[in-house]
């Protein structure tokens, strides 16, 4: 008994048969090959953008907004828009005293106390990136010192005008 022909062997040489790929419908086949027979593509010379790569002083610079925005709590204060700084009475003289951080509320926050804690934060990333900018071993001593320590600048200039 001969061996039955295999489905897809029968399915991938009807694909390679140009009768079958083509369309049963005369209308496609003019659609498909008339407007290109006398329509040509233009010849274009366009060039691609070249993209330069920021300074790493921008990237630094938008890394650490970045992070203030985070750290200060930015999102919460869109979201919730609590007021800039609270106020309080002062039972004993009657005065108003103005409060920086909201009580009772732990994860409450006044837009004054997101922004100052945030710029306490980079305050300590700054001084960080400072130190170890002085402690990278391909900066000058000179100019490690003039970072760790001001007041020596002073004495050096003095010695360098004369004084």
């Amino acid at each position: 008994m001969a061996p039955k022909p295999d489905p897809q062997s029968l399915n991938a040489g009807n694909l390679a048969d140009p009768a079958v790929q083509s369309s049963i419908d005369p209308l496609f086949h003019i659609l498909k090959v008339l407007p290109y027979s006398f329509l040509r593509p233009p010849r274009l010379r366009l060039k691609l953008p070249s993209l330069t790569l920021p300074s790493p002083m921008t990237v630094f610079g938008l890394v650490l907004l970045t992070y203030f925005m985070v750290v200060s709590g930015f999102v919460y204060d869109v979201i919730v828009e609590p007021p800039g700084i609270g106020s309080t009475q002062d039972p004993a003289t009657g005065s108003v005293r103005p409060v920086v951080f909201l009580p009772g509320r732990v994860n409450g926050q006044y837009i004054i106390e997101g922004l100052s804690s945030g710029f306490m934060f980079v305050l300590g990333g700054i001084g960080i990136v400072l130190l170890e900018t002085c402690n990278c071993s391909r900066r000058l001593k000179p100019h490690a010192v003039v970072v760790k320590d001001r007041s020596g600048e002073r004495k050096r200039q003095k010695t360098l005008i004369g004084l």
